[in-house]
């Protein structure tokens, strides 16, 4: 199949699997990443680095709406192939300024968020919707954000915040600006990125097709997130699976519709660096730094005999639970634990194949010519 023309399916019962693919969602997901760089195992100092090539006035548009801007996954399903950057940009073009945002955001959509939070999602599209057309935003506004993405991201900062509803109440020039913020990202960055990361992506596509005639839906959801159990927040009648580069390892999901799950997992390889031209595999370097922390050891050796949750495992090792989360996420981007999610309950397990991949990374590496720096 050529995975930039119409979408084929597959059955795999219960569920329908529909393959996607286009480097427009690459685009708004590494700029995603690139703001959030820690929490998707990136060097902080390259991402800034990267983020400086955006003139200025893009550049602090984008890092002052990023907190209310989520990668337009949905929006992007909706547009013909080939789903690439230009395609992207000249549709968000052609969309009035004021109304470019909630648009690209599908506000004024029905949607159908993952569950158990689809009130809050739709008080979060009213909220937003209102400081649009009203102009002003109110204290409860910032207080209800706040509480909605403090625990996810803790170094979230109120004035950040503010500035991000101060751009929302003024619809038109938000929509004038991120658009030129976009083509400027596009520009500075992404037009080579987008090159060097197709054919990544494409391989990663087939990979998964391959893999879908030999796996049950629970076996492939399982490999391609490397170590997320298919819970009930996931399960769905049909799922659009694509691959992404830069999430890699980690996952994008989202509701599509009542009936059908947007599934994005990492595709990049584990020998390939996500920073263009460095010439150690950032996979095995990660996997390599969550070894070789006692704690993280010691949370190994508790996982290898039985699945636990955060709590329980600060229990045994007398740690205050944020603690235990900060060193199981570190675990998580190294592939080393897989976990399932029921009720709002994590419960982590030792991932055996993370751990002999790392072994067998770090001798093919040995074993490689490096590039002399």
């Amino acid at each position: 199949m050529n995975a930039s023309e119409t979408l084929t399916e597959e059955k795999t019962a219960p569920a329908t699997i529909q393959w996607e693919f286009g480097t427009a969602y690459e685009m708004f997901i590494s700029l995603h990443v690139l703001h959030e760089p820690d929490y998707y195992g990136i060097r902080a100092s390259w991402a800034a680095g990267v983020r400086s090539r955006i003139p200025a006035a893009e550049r602090k548009l984008l890092e002052d709406v990023y907190p209310l801007i989520s990668a337009p996954l949905a929006w992007i399903h909706g547009l013909p192939a080939p789903r690439d950057a230009i395609s992207a940009l000249w549709a968000l073009k052609q969309i009035p300024p004021a109304e470019r945002m909630i648009k690209l955001q599908r506000l004024d959509q029905p949607h159908e968020h993952v569950k158990g939070e689809t009130d809050i999602y739709d008080q979060l599209c009213k909220i937003l919707l209102r400081i649009a057309d009203t102009h002003s935003w109110k204290p409860e506004d910032a207080e209800f954000f706040m509480k909605l993405w403090g625990k996810k991201h803790p170094s979230m900062k109120k004035g950040r915040l503010e500035s991000a509803l101060d751009w929302w109440s003024r619809p038109e020039e938000l929509g004038e600006g991120f658009l030129s913020g976009l083509q400027s990202y596009y520009q500075a960055f992404f037009e080579e990125e987008e090159k060097r990361v197709e054919p990544v992506l494409k391989a990663g596509l087939e990979r998964a097709q391959d893999l879908v005639t030999k796996l049950t839906l629970e076996e492939l959801f399982v490999e391609l997130s490397q170590g997320v159990q298919l819970g009930d927040e996931f399960r769905a009648s049909k799922f659009i699976i694509a691959p992404s580069f830069w999430t890699t390892p980690l996952i994008f999901f989202d509701k599509l519709d009542r009936d059908t799950m947007f599934f994005f997992f990492g595709a990049r390889p584990a020998e390939m660096s996500a920073i263009p031209g460095e010439s150690l595999p950032d996979g095995l370097v990660r996997s390599l730094k969550a070894l070789a922390d006692p704690t993280r050891l010691k949370i190994l050796f508790y996982l290898s005999k039985e699945s636990l949750s955060p709590s329980e495992l600060a229990r045994r090792l007398h740690l205050r639970a944020p603690t235990v989360t900060h060193h199981l996420n570190e675990l998580r981007l190294a592939s080393l634990v897989e976990f399932t999610l029921k009720q709002d309950d994590k419960r982590y397990a030792i991932r055996m194949q993370g751990l002999d991949s790392t072994f067998g990374n770090l001798t093919s590496f040995l074993k490689s010519n490096m590039p002399e720096e």
